[in-house]
């Protein structure tokens, strides 16, 4: 399917039926496979066939919807997980281990923040955090003899942040490290980091790609290009013999196109076990033939409503890079010139007081925790997930009282625009 587009990729990649087999992507709803010798079985496990065994490694459905992110992403191999958290800490701690050193973006999503921050630092690994906007020697510094891994998000959550894709790769290349970028809010259609040198992609499927709010998931893709036997040293898991899978040298056997995703599954899913189910892969699966079509009136619905906010007089400022006065106007026309996602966050002139108001008001919009779904929903954070925050350590955290996220769906946005008026306009002046 390589040389198809985007939109035909959405609809038929991953999965091509043969005579008289199902046109959908069939649910093998199965926990076991059943072999006629124990030599055909083990042949699976020295990894000398393919097939399946065991749904906790890996399973059909799962690896045909894989094989369509891989293809919508441009990388070689995929794997599908629990959620996208099981995805980012998968991605990292399948070359990190005690003692190791990651350097991230601080403009991530909280939840990676704090794996990465606090529960992955109980394991040993520790991170230096660097502003996203950092220049080329302040990336360059924060790197240490064991730093493994750099990691950003192309559009952070929910600060919405664009990621210099292209000079965090330059800087992590140049230490002999990869790139793994948080895609989930471009989505492929709207941006493909391996094309811009990321090396490994991950995306929390629960958001975009599924779309209405059905299942949730995660999903890493290798971009098939990092040598990793090029640093053997560093990536001793990867490029030394697995005694826990009999020895098998994933780098080796695997190549560079297929020794990530490989030793990820062979190793952490069966240790860990968050695989995706697949239910939930199929239903991703139907959330993915759409994706080319929903993420343009995604993109239009958020720039039409940006637009307005900005010239309402009860707002003090909008942050959507889609904006020519964004502060990541410039990058966003580099990494996403079909535009980003349909979120939007903003800032209300009176506060928490004005922020209750607004939301109680709202009537299409409705008020959830989640973003990228097909219906709009809002999130107002100092009454919410961060409300545990005084007003003083809201504005030192950058988000302040009266700030409002709001995710645009797939509504009209004449509608949309009217709702959030009206909400307005119940705020007294």
């Amino acid at each position: 399917m390589s040389n198809y587009s985007m939109n035909t990729k959405c609809v038929q990649a991953g999965y091509t039926p043969g005579n008289g087999e199902p046109r959908q992507i069939p649910i093998v709803q199965s926990t076991t496979f059943k072999y006629a010798t124990s030599e055909d079985m083990g042949k699976l496990f020295d990894l000398e066939a393919s097939g399946y065994f065991y749904t906790r490694l890996q399973n059909p459905t799962n690896d045909y919807v894989a094989a369509k992110i891989a293809e919508l992403e441009g990388g070689t191999a995929a794997m599908l997980t629990s959620s996208g958290q099981a995805a980012n800490f998968f991605a990292l701690f399948n070359i990190c281990e005690c003692g190791s050193h990651i350097v991230a973006s601080s403009s991530i999503y909280g939840g990676t923040f704090n794996l990465i921050a606090v529960t992955m630092a109980k394991m040993g690994i520790t991170v230096t955090f660097v502003s996203p906007d950092s220049t080329e020697e302040e990336l360059h510094a924060a790197f240490q003899e064991n730093t493994r891994a750099m990691f950003g998000e192309t559009i952070a959550n929910p600060a919405l942040t664009v990621l210099d894709i292209e000079k965090f790769a330059k800087v992590a290349h140049a230490h002999g490290v990869p790139l793994i970028v948080d895609n989930t809010f471009p989505t492929p259609v709207n941006c493909r980091p391996i094309e811009w040198g990321a090396d490994i992609v991950t995306h929390s499927t629960t958001k975009y790609m599924d779309g209405h709010g059905a299942a949730v998931g995660g999903a890493i893709v290798d971009s098939g290009k990092f040598d990793w036997m090029a640093y053997p040293d560093k990536y001793p898991g990867l490029c030394t013999p697995d005694e826990s899978y009999h020895g098998v040298n994933y780098a080796e056997k695997f190549g560079k196109e297929g020794a990530f995703i490989t030793k990820c599954t062979v190793q952490l899913m069966r240790d860990l076990g968050c695989i995706q189910s697949p239910q939930h892969a199929f239903i991703l699966n139907l959330g993915l033939e759409s994706l080319h079509v929903r993420m343009p009136r995604h993109v239009e619905n958020a720039q039409a409503v940006a637009e307005f906010l900005q010239k309402h007089p009860k707002v003090t400022y909008v942050n959507y890079s889609g904006l020519p006065d964004n502060k990541y106007y410039a990058l966003a026309q580099k990494y996403l010139p079909n535009g980003g996602c349909g979120v939007v966050s903003f800032e209300l002139k009176g506060g928490r007081a004005a922020a209750e108001i607004f939301m109680k008001n709202l009537k299409l919009a409705a008020i959830e925790t989640h973003v990228a779904d097909a219906r709009t929903c809002c999130l107002n954070p100092a009454t919410s997930t961060h409300r545990q925050m005084t007003d003083e350590q809201l504005v030192e955290a950058g988000i302040p009282a009266g700030l409002i996220r709001l995710s645009c769906g797939l509504e009209d946005k004449a509608d949309l625009i009217a709702d959030i008026e009206q909400a307005l306009d119940a705020i007294s002046e």
